[in-house]
């Protein structure tokens, strides 16, 4: 079921096919997903996790298809909220700082893509998408060698590159450079090994 979401993902609409009738919608979303490290929720936690632990992380993990997990730009692990983090001060910035941060980075991107197709960096492709999300020669160092390493389908470079020029524009950066790719692939999740 959740590899449908594969090609409205990758294409951003929707095609639903009847004996009578072929129909497509558009499906440009913004998908959240949340999903606990294995059965339980508790690997993490010497004194919770199950007996099975790491064997039951592994093949809980591996219902998500890794072609599915390749369309997912950013990938963060959250630790748990203990009664101690409850007391802590507030992050230095708040909310209304990001969204600003935010908007800014939004209005540079509608800026940038001003008379073409695309709006965003996320449907910038091809040399559209070199033009402006091209790295440094560190960044493009780095991103060679992550490629590599981390064993990045094309699809994979792709994001990474866009991922890379919004933090760059979150920074308000002209240029990526290895600090935003550097980033952009701390959010990538590694393929499993053999």
């Amino acid at each position: 079921m959740l590899d449908s979401l594969r090609q409205p993902l990758e294409s951003g609409v929707v095609s639903v096919a009847r004996a009578n009738a072929h129909v497509t919608f558009p499906a440009r979303v913004q998908l959240m997903a949340a999903m606990n490290p294995c059965r339980c929720g508790h690997l993490g936690d010497p004194a919770l996790a199950c007996a099975r632990a790491p064997k039951c992380a592994a093949d809980y993990q591996a219902k998500v298809s890794g072609p599915l997990l390749d369309r997912i730009d950013l990938h963060v692990e959250v630790q748990p909220v203990t009664a101690a983090d409850l007391v802590l001060p507030p992050p230095a910035e708040g909310s209304a700082e990001v969204a600003a941060r935010v908007a800014a980075a939004r209005a540079v991107q509608s800026a940038r893509y001003a008379g073409t197709p695309a709006r965003t960096n996320a449907e910038a492709d091809g040399d559209a998408l070199m033009a402006v999300a091209a790295p440094d020669e560190a960044g493009r160092t780095l991103l060679a060698q992550a490629a590599e390493a981390m064993r990045l389908s094309a699809r994979g470079y792709t994001r990474v590159l866009r991922t890379s020029r919004t933090i760059a524009d979150l920074a308000g950066a002209e240029q990526v450079t290895r600090i935003h790719v550097a980033e952009a692939l701390s959010y990538r999740r590694r393929a499993p090994t053999n």
